[in-house]
């Protein structure tokens, strides 16, 4: 297990360099922790009145910081960037992030779906005893500061509502998350300026977003006014969702997601949200396929459906030999024609394997986060941009993503934290070489 992160002193001794982190939160504050625990001097700069909004916001319903499954499975989260964040969670894993959370005071547990929480479950107060600790090391953070780019001669160029601001760090540590809740401070301003030096940005996409289920063949735009003023809002349970890959591979797992006004959102949907964006934008269209029935077999449906059920109806038949009513039976009606209702194959066959047509994923805005932005080979070992010696990036601003349940957070941690030590062998090297 990688050691956890020391915590800094209250007054480390000086390198006498300065290092400007953009960006406040938990990817960016872990990168001026590493900074300041070396002995540099450290300015935080946010664009909003108060750092850590999002992460204040993601804690709101219960703030899972990391998940406890082995670390094969948790890398494994981060599918085609896996091999690229597993250097990151190598040094830096859940077990050092519960540890790190203890050193501030914050004692966490194991949920029973396996994801990590606070004992209180909030935010607020680790992002306090966070905020104390690192102004008390000498961290200065600098609020309603929102950057501009840089200026010709190289300066960092800042508004604020007291006018414009310069800085002329030794080092930076871009920290500017994607463009999902711009209202929150990541909204994707910084890809021009990186274009400019010569970064080839990825565009920017929704990740862990809901999606709108496509026009039904007699024309009808999503659901129909019965299901949306029925169900909207309620939980589908419990149900396995699957999703074929390119290659012909089936993705299966249990969970839930809820119906919204246009398509479906949750925890389930998230977990194949990538897939699904990407087969739409291949293929123009995604199918989400529900296992409405998990813990009955496919015979064993067939013969419940092919029961003879004499003068009753077709969904008292149904709620009587399977459990199935209201919005599950509600989707059935949604998704099935008269005919395929009356058909026991049919039906059977749907209620293990219900398809549901995608047709976009949600604006990115609404997203939990973002896929896209800075590539890897943008970036050397430490997270410096190549084209841009002495900036290093951290965070969700990097091309990788990962579902909820605390594999977001971890890497935007971990990435920080080696963004920071980046930095600071960075710094290192460059004073070695004007001694020599």
């Amino acid at each position: 297990m990688p050691d956890p992160m020391p915590t800094p002193p209250a007054s480390a001794p000086s390198t006498g360099t300065r290092v400007a982190v953009i960006g406040g939160g938990p990817a960016g504050l872990m990168a001026a922790e590493v900074l300041v625990a070396g002995g540099a001097s450290v300015d935080v700069y946010d664009a909003m009145p108060s750092v850590g909004r999002k992460f204040l916001l993601a804690g709101r319903g219960g703030l899972n910081l990391t998940h406890s499954e082995p670390i094969e499975p948790f890398v494994g989260r981060y599918a085609a960037r896996a091999e690229a964040v597993r250097p990151w969670l190598n040094a830096f894993d859940a077990p050092a992030l519960r540890a790190w959370a203890a050193g501030l005071g914050v004692e966490t547990f194991v949920g029973s779906s396996g994801r990590v929480f606070p004992t209180d479950m909030k935010a607020a107060p680790l992002l306090r005893a966070w905020l104390h600790r690192l102004r008390a090391a000498g961290v200065r953070v600098h609020t309603r500061h929102r950057w501009q780019g840089w200026l010709a001669s190289g300066a960092l160029h800042f508004t604020t509502p007291e006018g414009e601001v310069t800085a002329t760090p030794d080092a930076t540590v871009l920290a500017l998350g994607g463009a999902s809740w711009a209202r929150l401070g990541s909204d994707g301003a910084w890809v021009p300026w990186l274009a400019e030096r010569g970064v080839a940005v990825a565009p920017l996409q929704p990740a862990n977003c809901g999606f709108d289920v496509a026009p039904t063949a007699e024309g009808r735009t999503g659901w129909s006014d019965y299901l949306r003023q029925r169900f909207a809002g309620q939980p589908v349970k419990p149900v396995v969702a699957s999703v074929t890959d390119a290659e012909g591979q089936v993705h299966r797992q249990q969970g839930e997601f809820v119906l919204t006004d246009t398509g479906i959102e949750g925890s389930l949907v998230y977990a194949f949200s990538a897939r699904l964006r990407d087969q739409i934008t291949a293929q123009g269209q995604a199918v989400f396929t529900l296992d409405l029935l998990p813990d009955h077999d496919a015979a064993q449906v067939l013969a419940e459906v092919r029961r003879p059920r004499g003068p009753r109806s077709l969904a008292t038949h149904l709620k009587s030999r399977l459990g199935i009513a209201g919005l599950k039976l509600a989707l059935l009606h949604e998704v099935l024609s008269p005919e395929e209702l009356a058909d026991p194959i049919r039906l059977a066959g749907a209620l293990k394997a219900l398809p549901l047509t995608l047709r976009s994923p949600r604006p990115i805005d609404e997203a939990i986060s973002t896929a896209g932005g800075v590539p890897f080979e943008a970036l050397d070992d430490h997270l410096m941009l190549r084209a841009q010696p002495g900036v290093f990036c951290a965070g969700e601003m990097i091309d990788w993503e990962a579902p909820t349940g605390g594999y977001l957070l971890t890497a935007s941690m971990a990435s920080g934290r080696l963004a920071g030590q980046g930095v600071l062998a960075w710094l290192a090297a460059a004073r070695a070489t004007s001694q020599t």
